[in-house]
């Protein structure tokens, strides 16, 4: 039990990080309300979170294949707590801009941080399992931060501008809270660490890998539909009347069957097997996607948020084992690096698209553009899965031992 202190360690330091982001997110949409902004501001907003480490995903990976993981975590974290707490003090539209890219270039910082600790310091039959574990950390953030912002945040008498503020002055402090857990939490001394240094695996054979990009584009898409559903769904419930508090408890109620799901993932993995687990999630979970749009009812929504919530629960720790035996050896990082990137990329592009969708064709409509992108996941998880399979079964040619020739028989 000892031995895996460190994983508790760190899906506590996750928790309070994740918490601090989840709390955040939605108290920056509901400032730039206050500030005048539209449906196509939000998404702008929310695009410039993911477009700095769109850039920097990569060297961070490349620092982490070949030296210390640790010093990530707690420069995440300050970057998550700086860009929380000037968010809130923020009086212009570009300024939440500026600083909700801060906050998400730190946890990025501290994601790499984490899943590379995780990677290194877990056996390949473990995998499956401590990356479940560590994604616990951040349904509990999901869970939490979502209901502490309704609570803090008021629409009454015009309060929301000042509510918001203080919300996100109390996210950068939950954030600094996390550095609580970050102490001795990579082993000096593991497999890795005594292996000398290689080159640098170039990055276009690690996306050649079989199974790296559909690990990527899964990864992308959940991310893509937790992300928007963050930033949206007070949108929704703007159109529709739904308080923030109510708001806030419909997007924990995600994530708290988020954490069911990943509780129960090592059975659901012996009884389904990956392939199945990650198609039939996707499929659904575009189903729920797209019903998120229709008019429901309160309870209805919730009944949606609950079975989505659950869905999207497989999708990132799965990816996660997934690049990560598909890379090489030497480039796990990297290859767990451009899987944050395709996440980045995803929360640049779909947040975009998004506004664009809403500003189009209403608030809901996002959703049904999440339902489509989570559909070509499930298909590309499926492909991956039957390639993989045909794979083990085509048999490995040994080359021919050449036989020695008899030496020619002198008469």
């Amino acid at each position: 039990m000892l031995s895996r202190a460190w994983l508790l360690r760190l899906v506590i330091a996750f928790g309070f990080a994740q918490a601090a982001v989840s709390m955040a997110r939605p108290a920056v949409s509901y400032r730039a309300l206050a500030l005048g902004a539209d449906e196509r501001a939000i998404g702008v907003i929310a695009g410039v979170y993911a477009l700095l480490p769109l850039f920097a995903a990569v060297p961070l990976g490349r620092r982490t294949d070949h030296g210390r993981c640790a010093p990530l975590l707690p420069a995440g974290v300050a970057l998550i707590a700086v860009g929380c707490a000037l968010s809130g003090r923020a009086d212009s539209l570009g300024a939440i801009a500026a600083w909700s890219g801060v906050m998400g270039l730190g946890h990025l910082c501290f994601v790499i941080g984490a899943q590379s600790i995780v990677a290194r310091q877990s056996a390949p039959h473990e995998q499956d399992r401590n990356f479940g574990h560590f994604t616990i950390g951040a349904s509990l953030g999901q869970l939490i931060g979502p209901v502490a912002a309704g609570l803090v945040i008021s629409e009454h008498d015009g309060a929301m501008g000042r509510t918001s503020a203080t919300a996100l002055l109390v996210s950068a402090a939950v954030a600094a809270f996390s550095l609580t857990s970050l102490w001795r939490i990579e082993h000096r001394k593991g497999p890795d660490s005594r292996r000398p240094q290689a080159s640098k695996v170039p990055v276009a054979r690690i996306l050649r890998t079989r199974g790296v990009p559909a690990g990527i584009f899964i990864s992308l898409a959940v991310l893509s539909a937790t992300d928007i559903l963050t930033a949206y769904l007070p949108v929704v419930g703007e159109h529709r009347g739904i308080a923030p508090a109510t708001i806030g408890v419909l997007l924990s109620v995600r994530a708290a069957a988020t954490i069911a799901c990943r509780l129960v993932m090592t059975p659901l993995l012996r009884l389904l097997g990956r392939t199945v687990l990650i198609t039939a999630t996707c499929l659904l979970a575009a189903l729920l996607c797209t019903g998120i749009a229709l008019p429901v009812p309160v309870w209805g929504l919730g009944v949606m948020l609950a079975l989505l919530g659950f869905c999207l629960g497989v999708g990132q720790p799965l990816s996660m084992t997934t690049v990560v035996q598909a890379a090489p050896d030497d480039a796990r990082s990297t290859a767990l690096a451009l899987r944050l990137t395709g996440n980045r990329l995803g929360q640049v592009a779909a947040p975009a698209s998004a506004g664009l969708v809403a500003g189009t064709a209403g608030a809901a409509a996002p959703f049904v553009m999440l339902g489509g992108l989570l559909l070509i996941a499930g298909v590309l998880g499926l492909r991956d899965g039957h390639g993989r399979a045909g794979a083990r079964q085509v048999p490995v040619r040994k080359r021919p031992v050449q036989a020695i020739p008899d030496p020619p028989v002198t008469r």
